[in-house]
């Protein structure tokens, strides 16, 4: 057996990479291979390499550092960039594997002594079993990552318990502070005024609906699918003496009673919807708020050759999610009969947003860890830190959607037509 594991590895790496990998490695015999000052990836056991022999890519490499069979040395989120402006620069892909390539890839791992069944996932792997975006597998789903522990988000989030995208309005600007300017611009966006009813689709933990209740004096029904959260939701309103303006539900989209909103808002919930029924959520947007309303859509997209959310969101955090570019998304609101009247673009404003949430819990590993577990824990650093270069880097993209429902006429005025129709708010 061989005691210059990194060696060959790096070696092996470069062919089937067509270049020289951006990182440095050390591998569990102790020997280190790699450009120096690249970032330093450890294998901290031979059951790392068997897992990139079992799930060869994003999955494999994910599974390893949630497991603590893998890891990096320093701060992830500047590593992951490292290597990613590398793989850039140097023109590196991944490999598609040809019969020879994994040939001597297996021949390798034989050498090396890491060959073996496939190592069992990690704990903090879902599950999603059932049909496609079946009410039963979509509540799992969502539980999944949404039932973590309230807790826990109370940990990771700000007082507002926002788990959405920020708007942040300068240098300065708090996470707090972002949150409810992003509350403020919804709001305003939807003109809402004392009385409106407002329909609040994934309610989370009830930023938008506590803030539109105390704050603009709004109707608020809240709909969420996770039971957690509306246990929350509804604690949060009594303890702010706001019974009489929400009704807080706990159902499926599919399942939401009666129209005539003035106002709808979806916040970062479009996402986990589907593709296939995609075409149905919109046109229950367009059935649920009343002619002339208004209907809000905060979203996530991607570019048309990855619109999941990848291997490893695929596995850890949001099951099922699908994200579009954003005309498409526009194009399927408008064939449900909404008119989208304006549209801006957030993607720098979740950059510094994620960024916030990684520094919390960073700065607080140790009680996540206590909260959750270390696979957990792992799981978050991995997503926050790669999440956040995504949309940094443009690979992801956030939107906010400004549609209304025409009226009987065909229009709602006034409108002016260079934009800025939403009454008041001031153009940033």
């Amino acid at each position: 057996m061989t005691t210059a594991a990194a060696h060959t590895l790096t070696a092996l790496a470069t062919d089937l990479l067509g270049g020289p990998p951006p990182v440095r490695l050390r591998a569990w015999d102790g020997s280190e291979a790699g450009p120096p000052g690249a970032p330093v990836v450890v294998l901290r056991s031979r059951r790392a390499l068997r897992r990139l022999l079992w799930q060869p890519g994003e999955l494999g490499l994910a599974q390893a550092y949630v497991t603590g069979d893998l890891d990096v040395e320093g701060e992830l989120t500047a590593a992951l960039r490292a290597v990613w402006s590398a793989a850039r620069e140097h023109g590196l892909h991944p490999p598609r594997l040809t019969a020879a390539d994994r040939a001597r890839a297996l021949a390798t791992a034989v050498r090396l002594g890491a060959v073996g069944p496939p190592p069992p996932a990690p704990a903090a792997q879902a599950r999603p079993r059932g049909r496609l975006h079946s009410r039963s597998r979509d509540r799992a789903v969502i539980s999944h990552h949404y039932d973590l522990s309230n807790d826990f988000y109370a940990l990771l989030l700000d007082e507002t318990m926002a788990y959405s995208c920020g708007y942040w309005t300068g240098e300065h600007t708090t996470p707090v502070d972002a949150q409810r300017a992003k509350l403020e611009l919804i709001c305003r966006k939807l003109a809402l005024v004392p009385g409106a009813r407002l329909l609040d689709i994934g309610c989370g933990w009830g930023s938008l609906t506590l803030y539109a209740a105390e704050h603009h004096k709004a109707q608020v029904t809240a709909v969420t699918l996770s039971r957690e959260q509306a246990e929350y939701v509804r604690g949060r309103v009594r303890d702010r003496g706001l019974s009489d303006r929400v009704d807080v539900l706990c159902r499926d989209w599919r399942d939401i009673d009666g129209a005539g909103y003035e106002a709808v808002a979806t916040v970062e919930m479009g996402e986990h919807v589907g593709e296939a029924l995609y075409p149905a959520f919109a046109d229950a947007l367009h059935h649920l708020v009343r002619p002339c309303g208004r209907v809000l859509v905060q979203q996530m997209s991607r570019g048309r050759t990855a619109p999941g959310g990848g291997p490893f969101i695929e596995a850890f955090i949001a099951p099922d999610m699908h994200m579009r570019p954003l005309g498409e998304t526009v194009t399927l609101l408008e064939r449900a009969g909404l008119e989208v009247r304006h549209t801006e673009s957030l993607r720098e404003h979740y950059a510094r947003t994620i960024n916030a949430w990684h520094r919390t819990l960073e700065d607080r590993w140790e009680r996540f860890v206590e909260l959750a577990g270390e696979q957990t824990a792992r799981v978050w650093r991995l997503y926050l830190a790669g999440g956040a270069l995504a949309f940094e880097e443009g690979r992801m993209g956030v939107d906010q959607i400004l549609a209304v429902r025409p009226g009987p006429s065909g229009v709602c005025g006034p409108a002016p037509a260079t934009g800025g129709w939403y009454d008041g708010l001031e153009r940033r």
